[in-house]
């Protein structure tokens, strides 16, 4: 078997043989997907992650709204203290 997994690790001090032999078979003739799959899956990942992006200027956006978010609170304090537009 390959030296990238030992399937004794994950099996219990007395585990037969024949268990090991036949977890080692089956990880040696696992199928791989079709090339073709693959690369479809690849490229349909990459177009998921290119949608879920933020957009570029995120920092900028947050702090316009913060600032604007900001102001609509001193606004409302003071027209709540009796004065400003609101007052």
């Amino acid at each position: 078997m390959s030296d990238r997994f030992d399937i004794r690790q994950d099996l219990e001090p007395g585990a037969p043989e024949e268990l090991v032999t036949l977890a080692e078979r089956l990880l040696d003739q696992r199928p791989l997907p079709n090339p073709v799959f693959r690369g479809e899956l690849r490229r349909a990942l990459a177009a998921q992650s290119e949608r879920t992006r933020p957009p570029e200027r995120v920092r900028a956006l947050i702090a316009r709204f913060a600032a604007a978010g900001a102001a609509l609170l001193i606004v409302g304090a003071v027209s709540a203290a009796g004065a400003g537009p609101l007052g």
